[in-house]
């Protein structure tokens, strides 16, 4: 019976050791993060290697979908809408696929990335853009398959592709200008309604300075074009807090008549508990 034991330890510990062991993946995996203008691309995919075969019209062959590489689906994020060929493709992450063909290879951003490798069955439907692109002829052999984002600028980059002598690169443009445009407004014209209320929140939150909170929260309200009813919420408990009952009741009401008409039970309840309660001499 200890023979048994001492046999089965042993077995078990052999299995933990062979768990262990570690070795290289035939196509390792790689993450690729760049910044072009003010717009983040991030691409995850594996990368094969030629070892000696022959890639294009032979392993990956010509006028059918690949994956763009091994393994699971080759993953593009961009985190804000990109043009390509004049047409936009929305912020997001998308699946990779192309057909390679002799002149000219089709890519495809797919919007369902949970495949291993194609698709079982494609669906146009989920292919966010499409773009087509011609094929440039290396002087040199690219060993391993790349992914790159080349020749960047402010507002436009190339996603390119190599593997073996073959070169496509997609041009895709970014919105720079906007983004900066509309944050020079930002900061050029002052704190928004919002700043100011988290300002407000901040001092009542954390018994700061109450006279503060207060001009901060009109100043919110008054910026506001809707004047939320939570807003004159934490306006009618700075008031109370400063002293000034009759004022936070008024404003309270206020603050009531909004949540009524949008169905806000919680805050409705809110106001009305406090209104009690600021009403006791």
């Amino acid at each position: 019976m200890v023979r048994i034991i001492i046999a089965l330890a042993m077995f078990i510990a052999s299995l933990s050791i062979e768990a262990q062991v570690k070795v290289p993946q035939a196509s390792p995996k790689s993450t690729l993060t760049q910044t072009v203008g003010l717009t983040d691309i991030e691409i995850e995919y594996s990368r094969p290697s030629a070892k000696g075969r022959v890639i294009f019209g032979d392993l990956v062959p010509f006028g059918k979908v690949w994956r763009t590489g091994a393994n699971a689906n080759t993953t593009i994020s961009f985190s804000d809408d990109v043009v390509i060929n004049g047409a936009t493709l929305k912020k997001g992450k998308y699946a990779l696929y192309v057909t390679p063909k002799t002149s000219e290879w089709e890519i495809y951003f797919y919007s369902d990335t949970n495949n291993w490798g194609n698709p079982e069955k494609w669906d146009e439907a989920k292919v966010a853009l499409k773009a087509t692109v011609k094929t440039e002829l290396l002087n040199r052999n690219v060993e391993t398959f790349t992914i790159g984002i080349n020749n960047t600028d402010n507002n436009f980059a190339n996603l390119e592709l190599s593997w073996e002598k073959t070169l496509v690169a997609l041009k895709f443009e970014v919105p720079t200008q906007k983004i900066a445009n509309a944050s020079i407004d930002k900061v050029l014209n002052g704190p928004s309604a919002v700043d100011y209320f988290s300002a407000a929140q901040y001092y009542f939150q954390s018994n700061g300075d109450m006279n503060k909170a207060l001009v901060y929260v009109n100043k919110a309200y008054e910026m506001h074009e809707k004047k939320p009813y939570w807003y004159a919420r934490l306006k009618s408990q700075i008031q109370a807090k400063l002293g000034d009952k009759k004022g936070a009741i008024e404003t309270a009401k206020i603050s009531l008549a909004g949540a009524q008409a949008e169905n806000n039970q919680d805050y409705v309840k809110m106001n009305q508990d406090s209104i009690t309660e600021w009403s006791k001499k």
